[in-house]
């Protein structure tokens, strides 16, 4: 089996003895109608959505910090500035 699927299936099955343990009950529950069915995928589906903007906003940050330290002409160093853009060398 495929590394990947077999993680998968690992996870889905922590997963379900997680929910058993904190709920006391699986999906084969009778409980709920098809709309509550939907309502829970739904607000899963709305975390889901944060979760992609949350890690999105931070890869923006992370791209932009190494834009503004690529484009630095002076790195701080033991509180001294430096500029380490090339310069001609001195013959």
């Amino acid at each position: 089996m495929d590394k990947n699927v077999e993680k998968v299936v690992t996870q889905l099955r922590d997963r379900e003895e997680e929910g058993l343990r904190k709920y006391g009950v699986s999906t084969e529950r009778t409980d709920l109608t098809t709309l509550q069915w939907l309502q829970h995928l739904q607000e899963e589906l709305m975390d889901a959505s944060v979760y992609i903007e949350k890690l999105k906003n931070e890869m923006k940050e992370t791209q932009q910090q190494k834009k503004d330290f690529n484009n630095s002409e002076e790195i701080q160093y033991h509180g001294k500035a430096k500029n380490y853009k090339e310069q001609p060398e001195n013959d």
